[in-house]
């Protein structure tokens, strides 16, 4: 199963014409990495603040039942973990955990955040619109005063250990795909146009495989021409019918 980036004109991407920073800037640049963490600091608090909608639950019932083997998500906010899924595959990282670029040493969000706070105790910026990865909008002036710790363990650059764009999802990622797409029955695509060829892929591969494939999006996909079944709907609507019809029929065969 596939859970990854926003329906059409839903979700903060689609309403949103920032992206985030390339991969090669990211290395490259001490401004660019200073004015990241500034900003990825102010959103942090918000950001990780936040609760699993009922998508995310329904999932975590779906699989209690047996019948989702695995989830595949790219969004990066950790929140089927905090719904308490347990087989998830994120495709594009996560948010909640930093590596440094370096060493590979890789330390808590959470704990980073202690760091920054300590650096940074003047800082005083906030922002009310936030972004997928945290990211938000603050001052220059903020930004130029903010400081930015190196690696504790040998002095490298720190950065989310998530895939930016212009970056490679991991090998080891890549094959636990694989591996689970070949074993499943079908692959089931919520909420995702698969604009990113890391997300289609997962689709030409469960293709190739000749697995069933079902679509539920609002908007046009990447791989309704592979699609067995498509449906235009609010992941959460339709779930909730779909649990609600298989534990009727539950009730029957008891």
């Amino acid at each position: 199963m596939s859970k990854t980036k926003g329906s059409q004109g839903v979700g903060l991407y689609a309403r949103s014409n920032r992206r985030p920073v390339l991969y090669k800037d990211f290395c490259a640049s001490d401004s660019l990495r200073k004015r990241y963490w500034a900003r990825n600091y102010v959103g942090w608090p918000r950001f990780s603040s936040i609760e699993p909608n009922d998508t995310h639950k329904l999932l975590k019932k779906l699989e209690d039942t047996q019948k989702v083997r695995c989830i595949i998500t790219q969004n990066v906010d950790n929140l089927h973990v905090k719904a308490g899924s347990r087989r998830i595959i994120e495709l594009h990282g996560t948010a909640f955990r930093v590596m440094c670029l370096n060493c590979d040493h890789k330390i808590c969000r959470y704990y980073l955040q202690d760091v920054l706070d300590g650096l940074n105790y003047n800082m005083s910026a906030t922002s009310q619109m936030i972004r997928p990865d945290g990211d938000v909008d603050i001052s220059e002036e903020e930004i130029d005063r903010f400081i930015v710790p190196a690696c504790e363990n040998c002095g490298g650059i720190l950065k989310p250990d998530i895939v930016f764009f212009g970056d490679n999802v991991p090998r080891q990622t890549v094959d636990s795909v694989k591996y689970n797409v070949e074993h499943s029955d079908a692959l089931f695509i919520l909420g995702s146009t698969l604009t990113t060829f890391s997300g289609y892929r997962i689709a030409l591969q469960a293709s190739n495989a000749g697995k069933p494939i079902a679509i539920l999006n609002i908007g046009q996909t990447r791989a309704d021409a592979l699609a067995n079944i498509k449906v235009e709907g609010r992941c959460s609507d339709v779930l909730s019918r779909i649990f609600t019809v298989d534990k009727k029929a539950e009730c029957k065969e008891c």
